[in-house]
């Protein structure tokens, strides 16, 4: 009877790390960063102006390329930002990046990890006819854990500013 005892508590001592460790996987690939935005104020008056943000929240375990990478063999980070015609949407300004030494690159990179906001300003004309407007950012990015890239990924978010 101790001998069962002793193996039933080993084969126990030994499983009950392993199914713990696993309920939580790891982020490891681009679907694991999640991209929002917003328009702020998301009421405007005519010849008025708007901040508009998409954010990548990237998880611990993962970073992003900048707009800006140190190495020509990885992808950019590109946020691209549509309006209705007659809208204007202004340059988009980059987060500031990180400088990380990773293992599968030789020289230092630049990444953008945890929260990474992309800001632009949307004016709504004068004689803008429309009541409301669709802003839609399609970001592109690439994203890497400490051992390797993935595949570059574009995603589209819809922002909505209304117009008084």
């Amino acid at each position: 009877m101790t001998v069962i005892f002793r193996l039933l508590l080993l084969i126990v001592m030994v499983l009950l790390p392993v199914s713990l460790y696993s309920t939580t996987p790891m982020p490891q690939s681009a679907a694991d960063v999640q991209v929002s935005g917003a328009i702020k104020p998301d009421k405007l008056k005519k010849s008025r102006t708007a901040q508009g943000t998409v954010v990548l929240d990237i998880p611990a375990s993962l970073h992003v390329q900048s707009n800006k990478p140190a190495d020509k063999f990885l992808v950019p980070t590109k946020l691209d930002v549509e309006a209705p015609q007659g809208m204007k949407v202004g340059p988009v300004m980059y987060p500031r990046p990180f400088v990380r030494k990773l293992k599968f690159s030789k020289n230092a990179v630049m990444v953008f990890e945890g929260r990474a906001l992309f800001h632009f300003n949307v004016t709504v004309p004068a004689n803008y006819s429309g009541s409301s407007g669709e802003i839609r950012g399609k970001i592109r990015f690439q994203a890497c854990n400490e051992e390797a890239c993935f595949p570059p990924v574009t995603r589209e978010v819809k922002m909505w500013v209304n117009v008084e």
